[in-house]
């Protein structure tokens, strides 16, 4: 059956008691009573319409109980004491979206080459049509806030969501996929010529020792010379691409994509299978991903490299991350952290139990923050592990578990068991699922400091996240101690830093925008140390929410994400275009930069 919404609409029934002798459950914790048989989400939608009764919601939980896997509105659907539409409508009330059933032809079929259609089968999303600014899509379950940040991640377009049921979704792909063509093949042939298409015989691929091959000197010595001036250069990824006719080699250097001089195409083959050998990967596998590590001795110190293939059209895409232990030892005072920020920041990681998180997008330096943070810690007194998907840098003081899903050791299987292991900090890679949220709420609250990232915009959406995705407020209210959301600027290069005394038209509007009143800015004019780009190096922008009674009071009434930023706001939380302003009028960085990260 498809899923009507991932939303926990209703407590369980109450566990038994420890005076029972039944273990202690992770739903045993205090909770207000009022709260206790109260239903919540489309299911108290349902009830205020007086679509369903409270003996039906009880019949519901029942049935949830015998099924965990069931959400309660699956089961209502199950017990067929509402219909999918019915169920899906109450979503789309609860989330305040519109309830959007589809048919094929109200589909634009365009932007089904933004989201292809294994993909809308899989995940029972679809784009549906252009409003505005916008692209509509489709959802059956608008919970779920992982799929709706990939779909965004996909369309690369603002988009607005509507409830649609998933059988529909289902129907809709199903019948773009064997859509017959329109019109005669008289029709379709009448502008083609014979001549139109020239067959080109293809070349036959000879059988190659690639292993020879890439055992040669000149591809062994030309490897050596990518990583080594990589690392050189201050990159943090190598992409090797190959095209129809040519090789292209970029490094990503300060979040930013430079194209570096490729040797020719016939080297690729070689290039890769040289890769491949330097990290025991399967030579002979070429339609397959596959994924690597090489340990590598770069200018005296050591480098983590990680390697990724991936297949396309012209052959297999290498990526290829450079870990430099360097970048975690520079220490916390040295991230860019305003001193209030960075005082804060520290008395958050001293705290005896708690959670700390911390959240941005990909490639925001959230990895190494954490990790400066273990390292203030006193690894000898403190028992220190972590889990993380992959291990980034080894770390001497602590205890570290690679997450292995194909094996079944996924993030709370692995918490389970260090919560066995007498830990004083953990620190988790990332919360994904509602069940590692669980366990790091209950370890914390049980006398545990826990660390993680959250993938979310800005501090509050940490908290809301947490919500949606089945914590109850009180819990958050009660466990999280700081979040930490943060952005990675690059800095203006000192050697040739300048000084404007008017901004620029466009930078003067989004100063007036933002109220901030700056006559003088700096800007880099280019020079061989910065590639002529005018920055050298990057900083931090930073958003600290730091808990206090009045923000757990606030969050224990489960306030919309705007109420909850309002309310950081007024209590003094600085918000990461105030603390971009800032390193502005210390010159050091520019407007483009911050707008770059910060504006939606």
């Amino acid at each position: 059956m498809p899923h009507a919404g991932k939303v926990d609409v209703t407590h369980p029934p109450a566990k038994p008691t420890a005076a029972q002798d039944a273990p202690m459950e992770f739903d045993d914790l205090w909770r207000p009573a009022q709260q206790t048989e109260a239903p919540r989400g489309p299911a108290a939608v349902l009830l205020e319409q007086g679509k369903i009764t409270p003996a039906q919601i009880q019949h519901a939980i029942r049935k949830q109980k015998d099924n965990p896997r069931l959400t309660m509105l699956e089961a209502m659907i199950e017990a067929k004491i509402v219909d999918e539409p019915t169920a899906l409508q109450a979503v789309a009330k609860f989330f305040n979206l519109r309830f959007e059933p589809i048919k094929s032809d109200q589909i634009d079929r365009d932007l089904l080459k933004l989201l292809d259609l294994d993909f809308i089968k899989r995940k029972n999303v679809i784009p549906i049509r252009r409003e505005d600014n916008r692209i509509l899509v489709g959802i059956s379950d608008p919970a779920d806030i992982f799929l709706v940040d990939e779909v965004k991640r996909r369309l690369r377009r603002p988009i607005l969501l509507a409830v649609t049921p998933a059988a529909d979704i289902q129907r809709v792909a199903e019948e773009l996929t064997t859509a017959p063509s329109q019109g005669s093949v008289e029709d379709i042939i009448h502008d083609c010529h014979e001549d139109d298409v020239e067959v080109v015989e293809a070349k036959s691929e000879e059988v190659t020792d690639l292993e020879k091959i890439a055992g040669e000197s000149p591809v062994i010595r030309y490897v050596n010379f990518l990583v080594v001036n990589a690392v050189k250069e201050g990159a943090s990824d190598i992409h090797i691409e190959p095209g129809e006719e040519t090789l292209r080699i970029r490094y990503r250097i300060d979040g930013i994509l430079f194209e570096q001089p490729a040797p020719p195409l016939a080297m690729h083959a070689a290039i890769v299978s040289r890769l491949k050998i330097m990290s025991n990967l399967d030579i002979a596998e070429r339609r397959l991903p596959q994924d690597g590590r090489i340990r590598a001795m770069v200018h005296g110190r050591h480098v983590d490299l990680r390697l990724s293939t991936l297949p396309t059209a012209h052959g297999e895409k290498c990526v290829i991350r450079i870990l430099d232990n360097r970048s975690i030892l520079i220490g916390l005072e040295r991230l860019g952290m305003l001193p209030d920020t960075l005082k804060t920041f520290v008395d958050a990681i001293h705290q005896p139990h708690g959670i700390l998180l911390v959240t941005g997008p990909t490639g925001s330096g959230k990895t190494t923050t954490l990790y400066s943070a273990l390292r203030v810690m006193d690894g000898g007194k403190l028992n220190i592990s972590t889990v993380e998907d992959p291990i980034e840098y080894q770390l001497d003081f602590a205890n570290q578990v690679n997450v292995r899903e194909g094996i079944g050791l996924t993030f709370s299987a692995a918490l389970r068991s260090l919560l066995r292991q007498d830990p004083d900090v953990i620190m988790i890679g990332e919360i994904r699922d509602a069940e590692t949220a669980r366990i790091a709420v209950q370890a914390s609250l049980t006398g545990h400091l826990v660390l993680s990232t959250l993938h979310t915009n800005d501090a509050p959406a940490s908290i809301t996240r947490l919500i949606n995705i089945g914590i109850e407020p009180y819990l958050i209210a009660a466990s999280v101690n700081a979040v930490l959301a943060q952005r990675l600027v690059r800095k203006i290069c000192d050697k040739c830093k300048q000084l404007e005394t008017n901004p620029r038209e466009a930078e003067a509007a989004y100063l007036k925008r933002h109220n901030v009143d700056i006559k003088t800015v700096y800007r880099g004019a280019g020079c061989d140390k910065c590639r002529n780009t005018g920055y050298s190096g990057r900083v931090g922008l930073y958003e600290l929410l730091e808990m206090n009674d009045a923000l757990r009071d606030v969050i224990t009434s489960n306030p919309s994400l705007m109420d909850l930023r309002r309310a950081c706001h007024e209590r003094g939380m600085r918000v990461l275009q105030e603390d971009g302003m800032l390193k502005l009028q210390a010159g050091q960085t520019t407007i483009e930069e911050i707008a770059r990260v910060t504006e939606a």
